[in-house]
């Protein structure tokens, strides 16, 4: 099994905290994870894409391990989540990536979408919501009277949501088999939401949520003017984003596919596995036959048909990494150009030296 790492990065003069595994010459899947969890939340995921993606999972400005600065020092926003994000994104040099977006990290992620589209080949959308029909009646009940009017009544309701109790839950609902949920989940997340000052900072987020409905067209027109390759996974237990958030998607990416859980609003304690096989499916790039490619070059080879023999060389270069693989700064078919020469050399020296 590949090993995870885990680094920190200075975005903005923040640390962001962030794990990584898999080859970086394979494509990028960013992990964007919910509240109140954290990068933690797909350390079960990771290993199970590694082998076929190049994972990167980062926890958001005040969660995780990353900074945590109090409201007097830090906009607490989507906006400035999301870029520090972008931040971390554009450190790491990735130029295009696949994005898993899970509750929060819907909002951050359509934000990314929508600045760089050309940079996001594909969303995996797991209980994330983009749509007014997809937010269930226990959320409307809280923070509607938020986002209509902050004051001390409404942030009472909103506390809720920062409460033990509310935290395991969410971890809880839907479970098909509650023992298979680590309390690891919620014990974690509840210690770092305890923090002092941390119920400031995150009742300022449930409250800023109200931008991220006020976006839902211009990202909808995005779906639509893009059509990004769209898997989605979702928990159909979900109390809080329900069915129909899954499938109002549809409407705006008519060629999604749609994969129904039997969970709640997190699902990866129990689906890790069917998660990673429906991603695997949908997002990794086939694989060449080595032995076939092989066969088929040193056919042509013998044949002397060179300009076959160079495509069959870039085929292998490109397809077997799984990505437009590139050696200081050269393409595929430069780098066949500059491995075909010699090797063509020495092939017609083999083949015109009389045999003893």
């Amino acid at each position: 099994m590949i090993q995870t790492s885990h680094h920190f990065a200075n975005v903005n003069g923040h640390k962001v905290f962030y794990r990584e595994a898999g080859d970086a010459s394979l494509p990028v899947i960013i992990l964007l994870h919910g509240f109140p969890s954290s990068s933690f939340m797909f350390r079960g995921l990771i290993p199970l894409l590694a082998e076929k993606f190049r994972v990167i999972a980062p926890d958001y400005i005040g969660f995780g391990q990353s900074d945590a600065p109090s409201v007097d020092d830090f906009d607490y926003t989507f906006d400035s989540l999301t870029t520090h994000v972008a931040g971390l994104i554009d450190q790491l040099g990735l130029k295009s990536y696949v994005l898993y977006m899970q509750d929060y990290g819907g909002p951050i992620g359509f934000r990314i979408f929508a600045s760089r589209p050309e940079a996001v080949t594909g969303f995996i959308i797991q209980n994330a919501n983009a749509y007014m029909e997809g937010i269930g009646d226990l959320p409307k009940q809280v923070f509607l009277p938020l986002w209509e009017k902050r004051d001390a009544d409404s942030e009472a309701g909103a506390r809720t949501f920062l409460a033990a109790g509310t935290t395991q839950f969410q971890y809880m609902v839907g479970a098909k088999n509650p023992a298979a949920i680590s309390p690891d989940n919620w014990t974690l997340d509840q210690a770092l939401l305890d923090r002092p000052g941390t119920d400031a900072y995150q009742l300022n987020l449930l409250e800023n949520y109200k931008t991220n409905v006020a976006l839902y067209d211009i990202w909808h027109a995005a779906f639509r003017k893009h059509q990004p390759k769209t898997l989605i996974l979702w928990g159909k237990h979900d109390p809080f984003f329900i069915e129909a958030g899954a499938t109002a998607f549809l409407v705006d990416l008519p060629k999604a596919r749609l994969v129904w859980l039997d969970a709640g609003h997190f699902v990866l304690d129990e689906n890790a596995a069917i998660v990673a096989a429906e991603i695997n499916a949908e997002f990794a790039l086939p694989m060449t036959t080595a032995t076939e490619i092989v066969r088929r070059f040193y056919a042509a080879l013998g044949q002397g048909d060179a300009p076959t023999a160079l495509g069959l060389m870039a085929e292998d270069i490109e397809w077997n990494t799984m990505w437009h693989y590139k050696v200081d700064g050269r393409g595929p078919q430069k780098v066949a150009e500059g491995l075909l020469a010699p090797l063509m050399a020495e092939w017609t020296s083999f083949a015109l030296t009389p045999s003893a």
